[in-house]
């Protein structure tokens, strides 16, 4: 290992800055981190953290025990089933919607169309972020006019499922059809269908051009990249990459279930990852005051980011309102791929300027995104497209980056795993193996002389999120995780097939992301001691199958000295669990979890005020530990629970032992990963066999070892499918070709490559007990991986995916003529 992973190198690489600017910044953007005593802790002084511990509800799920928003329905025995009618064409306008057949059913309780009462008229986005949202109000929850084939007209609620399709099926809708438009770069000429007027959207975002389809446009810059690149001694490289609509493909579809309880409040139950930020926007939609709105997630099966938005709550509470009764409306796997959301398609354009001896001077990159039909989530994940890669090179002098983000009569898009990140990583890493080809250098020795080290600071990404968005490195693995991947995968041994007409490689790409949102996240936790010693937490942090529950007592338990089987955790509930922005942006352990954290420590802080009572000895004296408050100096103790009744039901002063935390910060320190893959190429069909991947990844501290595994192992199966499926198509009408998991042929466990999973540790002063993020950064790496494994295998470059035996072998027949 070159490094210690927490020490800056000797090297500087890029030319330093005048000492005066470099004390400012370490004044701004502190090294040292004013980190409590009790955050860092060695190894085999952890009793919870870091441990393999069981996953909370893995009994529940193995037995068919867990809960999921479907499993409501036998609660209510007067509940309705919803089925949604849509549009049929990819652009026009709804002229007459005939529902008089539906409504005369039996068994139908409720029919709406864009202009029923119990329709809210309001513009709106679903995109689950903060507020005020970065995403345009361009929605409706019903719509008059179409902008793709699936948008919303008409719903129905009915006494069964079958009953409500049936209805659904008799209800006739007249358009008035307009031109369209399904292709990004069409999109955006000046003479293309346009798909809003300028009074059709409210919040508009920083540089749209409706009349040329433009939801935003963005751009940030440091240095001067034009100057770079027209230097006579430098050589430019350019590269275009495209990516697929990539579907989230989650086991549990998109389900809510609304109703209105006993005291006329609104509860809605529903598979989300941002139940506070559903609730404030039902309550803007429908003009509830928020108070008047619960929303309550149960197990949720899988989110994926697909989650990350309020796709169908407003449709069951409409009709649930409209119907006087609860309403459950399930997606169906059909309209999970037509109709709710994907990962963003690109087209990015990467450019640099290079000396002859290997130093990077300028790196720019150019999205072109497509945002579908609306513009939910459309200008932070292309912003992600830069602000995520391109920082992991923070000794490059010269960057920009810039985005236009698109309308096209397709599906909208919205958040995913990764955020924009693989889009520009694979760009990013593709068009640097590239450049390390053509000047003939080690690839990892190339990125190497680059790439971030702890004491840099980060002002790439502050490039486009201003200055509060600077963040200083205090931690960082990447030399550990690029030896650890190199060993893992045989770099320096590399065996040759028999065959001669086989071709092995292996091919390499870093990635860095983000924990949290900087300057824009909040969790809140709140813990109870009960009599016996044992406690209940209470979280808005939401689990949606990541294991973050699990990970919440772990904290919890570790700053508590007690087994975690005496924690029992609740999360997720809008009236009983304290606020948190929700799942999302790698947020969860960071934010939710020192919130979680700081309430543990604020009930221990009581606990050993009421243990030095019973052991008549200072508080700053006692620890816990076992399940008891003991003296470090005298060796006495007393367990928790004799706490506990002490008290509850002490003679002279009783309290009710409470800790809360809060935790918020303008800090979002980086995961690292480095991918290889190992590929072999028949040279006669462009057929490839992809032997191994390894992966290995510093996310600082991982709480519990076996679920980081379990998500860098399901991030990399994410991203290898990024690589080789070709994802949602759609016809020339505008129509999804996609309709389920046989049509998506996405990679089965049976058909993926091993994946060796490494975890990195180091110590990020920032995050309870040094943890950082670990759920996303290992989904943005296969793609440039494997297709520099192929560049290296056969010498030709797949720039567009997914990559497929068809393209190669036109890529060879290409480079051989």
């Amino acid at each position: 290992m070159s490094n210690d992973a927490n020490e800056p190198k000797a090297d500087g690489g890029a030319a330093s800055q005048p000492i005066g600017e470099e004390l400012e910044e370490l004044e701004e953007h502190p090294l040292e981190w004013d980190e409590p005593a009790n955050n860092r802790k060695a190894p085999d002084e952890r009793e919870s953290v870091s441990k393999p511990s069981e996953k909370d509800d893995d009994r529940k799920l193995v037995t068919g025990e867990a809960k999921y928003t479907s499993d409501y329905d036998e609660q209510f025995p007067d509940l309705a089933h919803a089925e949604v009618v849509r549009s049929e064409i990819p652009h026009g306008r709804v002229v007459d919607v005939d529902t008089s057949e539906a409504e005369a059913m039996d068994g139908v309780h409720a029919v709406l169309t864009p202009w029923s009462d119990a329709v809210p008229d309001a513009k709106y986005t679903s995109a689950g972020q903060s507020y005020p949202e970065p995403s345009p109000w361009d929605m409706n929850v019903l719509n008059e006019r179409v902008r793709y084939v699936g948008d919303p007209i008409a719903a129905v609620a009915a006494e069964t499922a079958e009953t409500a399709a049936t209805a659904a099926e008799t209800i006739e809708v007249e358009y008035e059809e307009d031109d369209y438009v399904l292709d990004p770069e069409e999109a955006f000429s000046e003479d293309a269908p346009q798909l809003f007027d300028k009074d059709d959207v409210e919040n508009k975002i920083v540089g749209h051009d409706y009349a040329r389809n433009r939801m935003s446009h963005i751009e940030g810059e440091l240095g001067d990249v034009e100057a770079a690149m027209e230097r006579d001694d430098v050589r430019v490289h350019e590269t275009e990459w495209e990516t697929v609509r990539q579907s989230h493909a989650q086991v549990e579809k998109h389900t809510s279930l609304a109703y209105t309880d006993e005291d006329n409040r609104h509860v809605v139950i529903t598979s989300t990852q941002v139940p506070n930020h559903t609730r404030r926007q039902l309550a803007h939609l429908f003009d509830i005051p928020i108070r008047d709105i619960r929303v309550k997630k149960p197990r949720v099966g899988g989110g994926f980011g697909g989650k990350q938005a309020m796709v169908v709550e407003p449709i069951p509470l409409a009709l649930s309102l409209a119907a006087d009764r609860p309403v459950m409306y399930e997606a169906s796997r059909a309209e999970e791929f037509s109709a709710m959301r994907s990962r963003h398609p690109m087209r990015v354009r990467a450019r640099s300027a290079v000396t002859e001896d290997g130093t990077i001077e300028a790196i720019e990159l150019y999205a072109l995104s497509n945002t579908g039909a609306y513009g939910s989530h459309g200008m932070t994940v292309a912003g992600n497209v830069g602000s995520k890669p391109m920082p992991l090179y923070s000794k490059v002098p010269n960057v920009r980056f810039e985005a236009d983000i698109v309308h096209t009569n397709t599906p909208q898009t919205g958040a995913m795993r990764g955020y924009g990140a693989p889009q520009g990583t694979l760009a990013l890493e593709g068009h640097l193996d590239e450049v390390a080809r053509d000047l003939d250098v080690d690839p990892v020795e190339f990125r190497r002389r680059h790439y971030m080290e702890v004491g840099d600071l980060d002002e790439i990404a502050g490039m486009m999120g201003g200055e509060g968005a600077k963040r200083r490195i205090r931690s960082c693995g990447l030399d550990e995780c690029i030896e650890r991947g190199k060993e893992a995968i045989g770099w320096d041994d590399v065996e040759q097939p028999d065959a001669d007409h086989l071709h092995r490689g292996i091919g390499m790409a870093l990635s860095a992301q983000g924990t949290g949102v900087a300057g824009d996240e909040l969790g809140a936790a709140q813990i109870m001691m009960n009599e016996d010693g044992s406690f209940h937490l209470m979280v808005g942090g939401v689990d949606i199958g990541t294991g973050a529950d699990t990970a919440f007592i772990q904290i919890a338990a570790e700053v508590l000295g007690v087994d975690e089987e005496n924690i029992v955790v609740r999360s997720s509930d809008t009236d009983t669990t304290p606020f948190d922005y929700g799942a999302y942006a790698s947020s969860t352990t960071y934010i939710s979890g020192m919130a979680v954290k700081k309430a543990a420590e604020d009930a221990k802080e009581r606990i050993l005020h009421w243990g030095s009572k019973l052991l008549d000895e200072p508080a700053e004296n006692l620890e816990t530990r076992g399940g008891e408050v003991y003296s470090e100096e005298t060796g006495e103790s007393v367990s928790l629970e004799e706490v506990g009744f002490e008290a509850a039901y002490g003679d002279e002063e009783r309290e009710h032992i409470l800790g809360k935390g809060t935790h918020c910060t303008e800090e979002s320190p980086p995961p690292f990963a480095a991918q290889f893959v190992d590929v072999t190429v028949d040279a006669e069909t462009g057929e490839f066999d992809v032997n191994n991947m390894a992966v290995a990844v510093d996310c600082g501290v991982a709480i519990n070892p076996g679920m980081a595994e379990g998500q860098i192992e399901g991030a990399n199966h994410m991203s290898y499918e990024m690589a080789v499926n070709e994802g949602i198509t759609f016809d020339d009408e505008g129509r999804a070709e996609v309709t389920d998991f046989d049509d998506y042929e996405f990679p089965t466990a049976a058909e993926s490559p091993p994946i060796e999973s490494i975890l990195v540790e180091t110590h990020e002063p920032t995050g309870p007990f040094g943890a950082k993020s670990v759920a996303e950064v290992p989904t943005n790496t296969v793609p440039p991986a494997l297709s520099n494994a192929i560049r290296e295998a056969v010498g030709v470059r797949i720039d567009e995916m997914p990559i497929t035996a068809e393209k190669i072998r036109r890529a060879m027949d290409a480079r051989d003529e």
